[in-house]
Order: structure tokens, then sequence, then C-alpha cells
């Protein structure tokens, strides 16, 4: 257990169980140090995990829809990652001292990604269901689990409180931003022009794939 709490430690940029130990030590027994040991440890697989859970609601929300809607999705959550990079560089506020991740932290690129597909499906979820008692319970659980998530950033020592607030923030108005300007803007056009679907769906097939590569690439970069 200690080797998997480790590794998905290291993946994520983290030294949590070094910094656990100390804060153990300090507060004496061994049997205070293992509980908080092993409370970090799952805290830091899910967090690990956290990225794959949010992406499989993602692709679940995706393939039921299968419609415009869905690409225009994953031409902005990709946009929305690239917002986030782009901010970074601007701001370059750093991270807390406790990681040992060296690129800038505001605002968090994971908190402003799981606002992003969580704002998504909540407004997906109202718009298949409308305003209803199981509407209304699916839209709180996709939202508590996102701030959950999100904490974690913060609990893990990743990012500070401030960062991912604001990364929440970005990630939640432009969704509701590129949610908007589909429905008003673009979608009576897609629906009557050939060639603008056809420009969507070669726009969000490439996109998932830059993606894609991008992630299998850095899971492979980080395993060694």
């Amino acid at each position: 257990m200690a080797v998997l709490v480790e590794r998905f430690a290291r993946r994520d940029g983290s030294e949590q169980s070094g910094s656990v130990e100390q804060e153990g030590s300090i507060n004496g027994s061994p049997e205070v140090r293992h509980e908080m040991v092993a409370g970090r440890g799952v805290e830091a697989i899910v967090n690990s995990l956290s990225k794959w859970v949010v992406s499989i609601l993602f692709a679940s929300i995706i393939l039921l829809r299968h419609d415009g809607t869905a690409l225009w999705g994953i031409i902005g959550s990709v946009s929305n990652s690239a917002l986030s990079v782009v901010l970074k560089r601007i701001l370059n506020q750093a991270r807390p001292a406790t990681t040992s991740r060296t690129d800038p932290g505001m605002p968090s690129t994971h908190a402003q990604s799981i606002s992003f597909i969580s704002v998504f499906a909540v407004l997906s979820v109202m718009e298949w269901l409308g305003t209803s008692k199981v509407s209304l319970f699916l839209s709180f659980l996709i939202i508590a689990s996102g701030l959950y998530f999100i904490r974690l950033r913060v609990s893990q020592k990743l990012h500070t409180s401030s960062q991912v607030v604001v990364g929440a923030i970005v990630g939640s108005v432009f969704c509701i931003f590129w949610y908007t300007m589909w429905n008003s803007l673009l979608l009576e056009a897609f629906e009557s022009s050939l060639v603008l679907q056809i420009s969507v769906f070669l726009v969000a097939a490439a996109l998932t794939l830059a993606f894609a590569t991008h992630v299998v690439l850095n899971w492979f970069r980080n395993d060694k």
C-alpha cells in the first residue's frame, strides 16, 4: 500500500508522505503518525484518480448527447485548459512551498477543468430533465463531487485556496459563456449548414486526439 501511495503522490508532483510523517513526529505517538499517513495516503490516491473520474463523467455526457452541443463542449473543454495555461503565465503566482512542482499555480488547471466539466454536466442534465427532483439531485451530486475533488488540491498542498477558487470561478463562468454562445448564436446555423457541421466535428476530433496524445505522453513521462 505504501508503494502505491508513493507512486500516485509522485505522479501528481507532491511529496505528501514525507510532510505527513514530519507532522506525525511533531504530534508524537506512532499511532497518530500511522493514522495521518493513511488518511493523507487515501486522499493522495483519490486526488490522482480525480482527473480520470471527471474525464469519464465528461465522456459519458458527450456519448449520451452525441450532438453538436457535445462537439462544442469538447472544443470548449480544451479551450478552457488552454486559457488556464495562458492565465498561469500571465499571473505567474507560485504554488505552495510544500510541493515540488515549480510551474505557476494561479489559477489551478484542475479546478478550472473540473468546474467547466461539472457545469457542462449540470446544464446538460437540466436541459434533458428540466427542473425536477431527479435533475436537482443529480446536479447537487455532480457539484458536490466536483467541489470535493477541487478541495483535494488544497489539502494535498498542491495549490493555495485562492488558486483553486479562481480556477473554479473561471472554469464555471467560461462554461456558461461557452454553452450560452452555442445555444444563442451557433446552434441554428449548425443545424442548417453541413459545412459548419463538418468543421465543428473535425475541430473537435483534432483537439480530442491532440489532448489524448498529450495525456498519454505526460503519463509515461511521469511514470519514469
